[in-house]
């Protein structure tokens, strides 16, 4: 007999996109959806061990789902007219939606350009996926549109209330709506990228498994849009496969984060950046977008043997280029960074400065600022900065690098740089 627990916890993270996206088709309401999904997970961790694994487990969970949904509504007399329009074609046993594979062929990327739907404004298609189909909590994609956690919640009920009052259907898209939707649809799997990436919180740097399914969900775009698919979608691919190329040397033997200019360039995975060069080279050769300008980036940064050999004012160059294509506080201060490493820290600090305004809740720009101030020999302002940068941490791996620079700073005594574990130890 199958492990019930496991099964389980195998259809929550695999089915859970899928499960919600058929109930928001069948009730028309996300937070309906999403309740009743919970409850039928609950009732299956009660049930499973005793009674066994049903035949079907995600069509045991959609049905369960229904049916709390009806209870839901029956006990909430407001509801009454919904429950009369709504329970004829709730009653019937579940059969599982066919889909046409000729349009989107991958389950999870079909419902990624079904929740991107045009009707919404950009930035709440996108979070709305990430939330409801990707599985990232409210603060962390808080933390990738920079705004407060609550700001976020709010804007995701408003989605939620446009997509039930404005009757906003919930369908596959046509092949030929597809190329409306691409822009969020990458946005999406780029931001499921970074989180993987850089984790928001909890003790792991790197969530490997998030970064490998944004890479697939890549490379299935890229596929669908050939023989010509748009510069964004290769750049995109090319950015994620260069990112990803440094994962193996971005920790310690004991787990701490290791700095890009202190890692062990053996570790990266030279197959991944052998694939991604010329696709960043064919993204440049279309309209360069701000996927594109990134890779272009990124492969700078790992064509360099040696740190000291990165070209720092090419980037610097590539990021001014960026910030025009796509102005934002967080590309403004990843320029100020690159200009402090070609001309000078006092040059970062004079780009960094008027931006404190707009960034002063996140952490990466307090910990450039205090990187610039220590380069400076202004030792208690750099600590000032590090321990604003540690506080907003989240991440248990970027509190301890953090607050190992505020030591250092306080005491005089100077650390010994983080290395990456050899290539030994890393094969092993």
């Amino acid at each position: 007999m199958p492990d019930a627990g496991a099964v389980l916890a195998e259809v929550y993270r695999a089915e859970w996109g899928r499960i919600v996206a058929t109930l928001i088709r069948l009730l028309g309401d996300f937070d309906l959806a999403e309740e009743a999904a919970q409850d039928a997970f609950a009732s299956a961790a009660a049930r499973w061990p005793a009674d066994g694994v049903p035949q079907f487990p995600r069509a045991w969970i959609i049905q369960t789902a229904r049916n709390r949904a009806i209870d839901r509504l029956r006990r909430a007399k407001r509801f009454d007219a919904a429950v009369e329009a709504f329970a004829p074609s709730m009653a019937a046993r579940v059969d599982l939606p066919v889909y046409d594979h000729a349009g989107v062929p991958d389950d999870r990327l079909r419902l990624i350009f079904t929740c991107c739907h045009p009707a919404l404004a950009f930035e709440a298609q996108v979070a709305l996926t990430l939330r409801t189909l990707c599985g990232l909590d409210t603060d962390e994609i808080a933390r990738a549109f920079l705004v407060a956690p609550a700001t976020m919640a709010q804007r995701l009920v408003r989605a939620k209330g446009k997509i039930r009052d404005a009757h906003i259907p919930y369908v596959e898209p046509e092949a030929s709506e597809l190329a409306d939707r691409l822009d969020a649809v990458l946005t999406v799997v780029y931001l499921v990228f970074t989180e993987g990436y850089a984790a928001t919180r909890g003790e792991p740097l790197v969530r490997a498994d998030l970064c490998a399914e944004a890479i697939r969900l890549g490379r299935l775009i890229r596929d669908l849009m050939m023989p010509a698919p748009p510069s964004e979608a290769t750049g995109l691919l090319a950015l994620m496969l260069l990112h990803d190329s440094r994962r193996r040397a971005r920790e310690d033997g004991a787990g701490d984060l290791v700095l890009l200019d202190e890692q062990d360039r053996s570790l990266w995975n030279r197959a991944q950046i052998d694939e991604a060069l010329p696709l960043v080279e064919e993204a440049l050769r279309g309209q360069r977008g701000p996927f594109a300008l990134q890779a272009a980036i990124a492969a700078l940064h790992c064509q360099a043997p040696r740190a000291e050999y990165t070209d720092w004012v090419q980037i610097a160059r590539l990021y001014g280029v960026l910030l025009d294509v796509q102005p934002s506080p967080v590309v403004a201060l990843n320029r100020a960074v690159a200009i402090g490493m070609a001309e000078g820290p006092e040059a970062a600090l004079a780009l960094l400065d008027p931006l404190e305004r707009e960034l002063d809740d996140y952490h990466l720009f307090h910990a450039a600022r205090g990187e610039m101030l220590r380069r400076l020999s202004r030792p208690s302002d750099a600590a000032r900065a590090f321990e604003r940068a540690r506080d907003l941490a989240a991440n248990a791996q970027e509190r301890r690098f953090l607050n190992r620079r505020v030591e250092a700073l306080r005491t005089g005594v100077e650390i010994e740089p983080r290395r990456s574990t050899t290539s030994q130890e890393g094969n092993a």
